[in-house]
Formats: C-alpha cells, sequence, structure tokens
C-alpha cells in the first residue's frame, strides 16, 4: 500500500502573494498530519517563490512524520541540506519561468555531476531521490549515480484521458517494476487528483505518492484535515 506524501507549496504560495506571514505552511503541515499524511514535501525554490528558508527549519523541527525537501542540484542547495539534515531529498529540474516542475530530472545526461552530488549527500546520511520520467534509460543512470529512490513523473499521465492514459499507465507500471528489480525504491507524483490516484496507486510496487495541489484545492472547500483524510482513503488499496 503507497503512503502519501503532502506538497504544501500552495500553502506558501498564499502567504506569499502578499508578503506577509499567513497562512503559515508550518500550522498547515500539522493539520496534514492530523489527516494522516506520511510525510510533508516542500520545493525550496532559487526564486524562493513561495516556501522560505525559515519554513524548512521550523518543519524539521516541528513536524512529526518525514521531511522531504524538493530541490534543485545546485551548490546552494547543498549547503543548505546538510545544515538542515531532512529525511529525504528529491532532486528536481528547475526553471526560473516554469510555474511548476514541468518535467523530470534528466539523470542519463548529468551522470558525472549527479554522482558527485548524491554522493556529498549520502556522505550525510540523507536519502536521495530523482524525480524523473518513466524511461528506462533514466532509470538505469539513477541506479549507476546511488539514487535510493526515484519519483516517477506521472504528469504526462494525469494530463491525458481514455486510452492514451492508459497506455502512459502502463508505461509507470512497467517503469516501476524495472526500478525495483534495480534495488530503486520507486515514488510517484505530479498532477494525481481525487479522480486519477487510484490507479497508480495500486501499482505493486509504489512506496509513496506526492500530492499537492489536488489536495490544498480539496481543502478550501472543506478543510486540509479532511482533505488528507479523503486522499489517504483513496490511496489506501490492500
Amino acid at each position: 500500500m503507497a503512503t502519501l506524501g503532502v506538497n504544501i507549496d500552495h500553502i506558501a504560495n498564499v502567504r506569499q502573494a502578499r508578503q506577509t506571514v499567513e497562512p503559515d505552511p508550518v500550522q498547515f503541515a500539522f493539520l496534514a498530519e492530523l489527516g494522516g499524511a506520511d510525510s510533508i514535501t516542500v520545493h525550496l525554490r532559487e526564486d524562493r517563490r513561495h516556501i522560505q528558508d525559515r519554513d524548512i527549519y521550523l518543519l524539521k523541527d516541528i513536524i512529526k512524520t518525514k521531511l522531504n525537501l524538493e530541490m534543485a542540484a545546485t551548490e546552494e542547495m547543498l549547503r543548505i541540506s546538510k545544515k538542515l539534515l531532512p529525511d529525504y531529498i528529491t532532486l528536481v529540474p528547475e526553471k526560473r519561468q516554469e510555474i511548476t516542475t514541468e518535467g523530470g530530472l534528466d539523470v542519463k545526461n548529468n551522470e558525472k555531476y549527479l554522482k558527485g552530488y548524491v554522493d556529498s549527500l549520502k556522505s550525510s546520511n540523507i536519502e536521495v531521490s530523482a524525480f524523473i520520467d518513466p524511461a528506462n534509460d533514466q532509470i538505469n543512470s539513477s541506479g549507476e549515480i546511488g539514487f535510493d529512490f526515484i519519483e516517477l513523473h506521472t504528469g504526462k499521465y494525469a494530463q491525458l484521458k481514455g486510452h492514451d492514459q492508459y497506455v502512459e499507465l502502463q508505461k509507470i507500471i512497467e517503469s516501476s517494476y524495472y526500478a525495483v528489480d534495480l534495488g530503486l525504491v520507486v515514488n510517484a507524483g505530479h498532477g494525481l487528483n481525487y479522480q486519477n490516484v487510484k490507479k497508480v496507486a495500486s501499482i505493486n510496487n509504489m512506496n509513496e505518492l506526492n500530492i499537492g495541489h489536488s489536495i490544498v484545492s480539496r481543502a478550501l472547500a472543506v478543510g486540509l484535515e479532511r482533505a488528507v483524510r479523503e486522499m489517504k482513503t483513496l490511496i489506501s488499496i490492500n
């Protein structure tokens, strides 16, 4: 059964829109845990458009589950992560002009750099995940670099419908089995919502689903604790 990581970046988006102190993502992380979240995910971006440095340090001290820090593989983020020591890190691609992460990290064409970067993180006893597209060459490179986890990008699956969505789902399923055979733990995320999550959650090898926008959107209507409980129920497939 997959666990649920709740991304609270969008809570910080609302706060930063007014450059004020509320809503506080740290308080909402507590509500997410009450709803059953197994981990809290935040993306500390180079431009600090939502999550701030203050947030990650408070979250590390306060949350009772696990902290998953999403970040680009930069020297600044390496320094921050070694000071913070989150439970695990997910390396993601990052473009300043993008609205949200547009695709998976190209580990295949950056093996040498990422190998040294991952080794440095692991020397501080931090587990490391790569956010990648469901493609065997990217999975192979992730294994060779030494990532502990991969997070399969489900954005394309979420955007498609009908037979095309089915084809993309099969690609995700096949990629998950391939990765597990290489000794990698498989997570997934991006674009998952209350309508499309169950098929991904039912994949046998799926360890964790990271979901943010859909849960926060639902929380506007019903409250965050209930929104997390509803998503948790959907992914709790025996």
